[in-house]
């Protein structure tokens, strides 16, 4: 079984050689061996949930590259990295805003989660891949701040 993930990247793959692009063909090989190595890791094929996983983690890569680059001023290679990021950012769902996650957040707190760990480990796995960990966070924090002393 292939997810559908896996072949808009071979898909992707193959519109980059015939174009030539040689940025874009390194970026979804690699991509593409990620998905194999975490495939061969699991031992079974990839699913969709699976195959963003290691998206996610080659997006955080390119996010933690760029600030390094930034620190290092090469320019260069931040724009390379940012490209590589734009790219990848396309196979992500549609992004969540910040009001279904507060709602989300709501939710969690009256079902009974009464403290950060508990409230986050409700609410991340909703909204892996759609929303930024840091946004969920501050919101996280903000509605326990807001929820009177027990």
């Amino acid at each position: 079984m292939s997810s559908a993930l896996l072949d808009q990247v071979r898909a992707a793959l193959t519109a980059a050689r015939k174009n030539r692009e040689a940025d874009r063909t390194l970026l979804y090989s690699t991509l593409l061996s990620e998905f194999g190595n975490h495939e061969i890791a699991l031992g079974h094929a990839l699913s969709d949930a699976e195959a963003l996983e290691v998206v996610l983690r080659a997006i955080k890569r390119r996010k933690e590259s760029i600030e390094a680059y930034r620190k290092g001023g090469r320019t260069d290679l931040v724009d390379r990295e940012s490209a590589e990021l734009a790219a990848l950012e396309k196979y992500l769902p549609p992004a969540v805003g910040p009001d279904e996650i507060r709602a989300a957040v709501k939710d969690a707190i009256k079902a009974g989660a009464k403290d950060m760990g508990a409230v986050m480990g409700k609410v991340m796995p909703a909204f892996k891949g759609r929303a930024d960990g840091k946004l969920i966070n501050q919101i996280v924090r903000e509605e326990l701040a807001a929820q009177p002393a027990a």
